[in-house]
């Protein structure tokens, strides 16, 4: 049997992005920018910033959680990233304000 979690409300002003990337170039261009674009994340990581990141399936693009930051400082981390300076991929920021989440997501929520 499956354990439940209780969904907890979370603060009104807590904000989250949702930042999905698009490739506008061949898969073969992207892999060139791989390795730094990885280091871009990790950076990220480590400052708190990024919850996750991956690619699509199929592969035409990726998605990055974002919690920590404003929509202004989130543009500023995006122009970082080596796929933005070399122009490998379009991004799409939506912003998400959690009401609910599983009580394992609560380490994210501050």
């Amino acid at each position: 049997m499956a354990t439940r979690h209780k969904a907890k409300h979370t603060i009104k002003n807590y904000k989250m992005f949702i930042v999905s990337l698009t490739y506008k170039k061949d898969i073969s261009e992207v892999e060139k920018f791989i390795e730094p674009h990885i280091r871009f994340l990790d950076n990220y990581y480590a400052d708190k910033k990024f919850i996750f990141s991956g690619r699509k399936n199929p592969r035409t693009g990726g998605v990055i959680l974002v919690r920590n930051v404003d929509r202004e400082t989130l543009t500023d981390i995006i122009r970082q990233d080596p796929f933005y300076q070399n122009e490998i991929a379009d991004y799409d920021i939506t912003e998400v304000i959690p009401t609910k989440y599983d009580e394992d997501f609560s380490c994210f929520i501050e």
